[in-house]
């Protein structure tokens, strides 16, 4: 079935956005392990005991339309570094978040995130005719935070009290976004960053 949201591969310079499937859980599983990125509380990346339940839960989400999960390729490796998606998809008032993202600890703070940033708002804001989008990471997660400030986006707001997390444990999130009328501005700053990356 045709949705608003169809899987797309994406790819720049330094990596390519391939859409999620079952057959990627080794690789996924792999790209955590370096740095043992599950152990960092604020965040959800997959564990050995969590990615079969992880990538079927998304791939669930896809089905429904109402995310587009992406493995993250490393083209000089090619290698799978992190995972990234559409999630909360919103087709009717053309709006959707990016998030759920995850790198590899040794691809952290390169140009990865950045590009991997920019194909995703280039297909939402140019392909898909998004009004905005929406980045949402958790209050103590402040690598994240100024990640997503410098692409561009506008802090919105907190949520206090947003979700409980799988240890039980209140969740307050803020929530950024970037608007179709800011686009422009913001993809001149991200191709920028990205020529000093290359």
């Amino acid at each position: 079935m045709k949705t608003w949201l169809s899987p797309v591969v994406l790819e720049g310079k330094l990596v390519k956005l391939i859409p999620m499937e079952g057959f990627h859980i080794p690789d996924l599983l792999a790209a955590a392990e370096d740095g043992k990125l599950w152990e960092l509380w604020y965040t959800s990346v997959p564990s050995s005991k969590t990615i079969k339940s992880y990538v079927n839960t998304v791939l669930d989400e896809q089905k429904a339309g109402l995310a587009m999960p992406f493995v993250v390729l490393d083209k000089k490796t090619n290698t799978v570094i992190g995972s990234t998606r559409y999630l909360n998809v919103d087709a009717k008032n053309r709006r959707l978040e990016i998030g759920a993202t995850w790198y590899s600890q040794r691809v952290q703070r390169t140009g990865i995130n950045t590009e991997c940033k920019h194909l995703l708002l280039t297909h939402a804001f140019e392909k898909l005719k998004c009004i905005a989008v929406e980045f949402k990471t958790h209050f103590h997660n402040h690598t994240s935070r100024n990640a997503i400030l410098r692409l561009g986006a506008k802090q919105e707001g907190i949520i206090r009290n947003h979700r409980i997390d799988d240890q039980g444990n209140l969740r307050d999130t803020v929530i950024f976004s970037i608007l179709d009328s800011e686009w422009k501005a913001v993809k001149t700053g991200l191709e920028f960053k990205m020529s000093r990356s290359y």
